[in-house]
């Protein structure tokens, strides 16, 4: 299936993507380690089924060096033994951020205290923004059809 359209080709979604990329880069730019954007971004996209996002972070990992136990267990965080406390903590607060909407709810105070102990306040504001973030471009990859499997490493910066 091809894109539905093309949302940068018009003026309207060329100055949204924009800033929308702007947006990203106080996060990217953020003291928030580059591997637990990554495993976040990862997991919020396997959640909300976007195949464009998850080629993206999938291979993002594996090209920051991340072993193929780890990236293939993001989907199971919970029943492994590869990911940090730390990472955990991120990982519950992306799926409770994520899964609003399935009566869920929303963000225990458990996840949010276990996020507290391992982030300071510039990487958990960093972690909440990447979180909704995330659930943005899943949302836009997902309704204009966008599909995985033609992203190369670090081709968008």
């Amino acid at each position: 299936m091809e894109p539905r359209f093309s949302l940068t080709g018009t003026e309207i979604g060329a100055k949204f993507a924009k800033r929308f990329g702007t947006a990203s880069l106080a996060i990217v730019q953020s003291p928030l380690p580059k591997v637990t954007q990554e495993l976040v971004s990862l997991r919020v996209s396997q959640i909300n089924g976007c195949g464009w996002c998850v080629d993206i972070h999938t291979k993002e990992l594996a090209a920051a060096g991340e072993t193929a136990v780890r990236i293939n267990l993001v989907a199971a965080w919970r029943e492994a033994t590869v990911f940090s406390e730390a990472e955990q903590a991120a990982l519950a607060l992306a799926e409770e951020g994520t899964r609003i909407a399935d009566a869920s709810p929303g963000v225990s105070d458990d996840t949010w205290e276990r996020v507290r102990e391992h982030y300071d306040d510039d990487r958990t504001a960093a972690l909440v923004a990447l979180v909704a973030q995330m659930n943005s471009a899943n949302r836009l990859a997902v309704i204009l059809h966008q599909k995985g499997g033609s992203y190369e490493p670090g081709m968008f910066g």
